[in-house]
């Protein structure tokens, strides 16, 4: 979220009528209140679970997740059109689409959606150098780019993780 919460809130809410902006919304978790874009990342570990069942695994993330990205350019300026912002809160497909990249080192399975799921807000919340600076960008590919990079962060540490897990040890 890259701009506080505004008092008025009626922005949030005016009807929706372009199916763009519900994909925008998360198919309206995003229009929680409180932390919409948390509220929309929990769309991420089903997404991910549904494309482990079809049998995308490991690096195959890495394409699926640049179709998303894709995609989320268009549905992201839509959903900024829409509430007249450059980058709203409501606004959690970013969230959604870039959370697969989390799993192109690493398995999924019950830990590693749990943990993964709380690295990507870390880092999609803190957003630490040069996380920030890409916001600039402008319409979808700036709502996009930051998450798309925050996944990539917490990859690198979840893989850490796994490792440390599974040998007992860091290094």
């Amino acid at each position: 979220m890259t701009e506080p919460v505004i008092a008025d809130q009626s922005v949030r809410t005016r009807p929706i009528r372009d199916p763009r902006v519900w994909l925008a919304v998360g198919l309206g978790t995003g229009l929680s209140p409180f932390a919409p874009g948390t509220f929309g990342t929990l769309l991420g570990p089903p997404l991910v679970w549904g494309l482990v069942l079809l049998g995308v695994h490991g690096l195959w993330f890495i394409p699926v997740t640049a179709l998303l990205f894709a995609v989320g350019v268009p549905i992201c300026s839509a959903g900024a059109k829409h509430f007249s912002r450059k980058d709203p809160p409501w606004v959690v497909f970013d969230e959604i689409a870039a959370f697969p990249l989390l799993y192109a080192f690493s398995p999924f399975n019950p830990w590693t959606a749990c943990v993964g799921f709380v690295l990507f807000r870390f880092f999609d919340i803190l957003k630490p150098w040069p996380i920030k600076r890409f916001e600039a960008l402008p319409g979808g590919v700036g709502i996009m780019v930051d998450d798309l990079l925050a996944a990539a962060h917490a990859c690198i540490v979840l893989r850490i993780l796994v490792e440390a897990a599974t040998y007992g040890k860091l290094f």
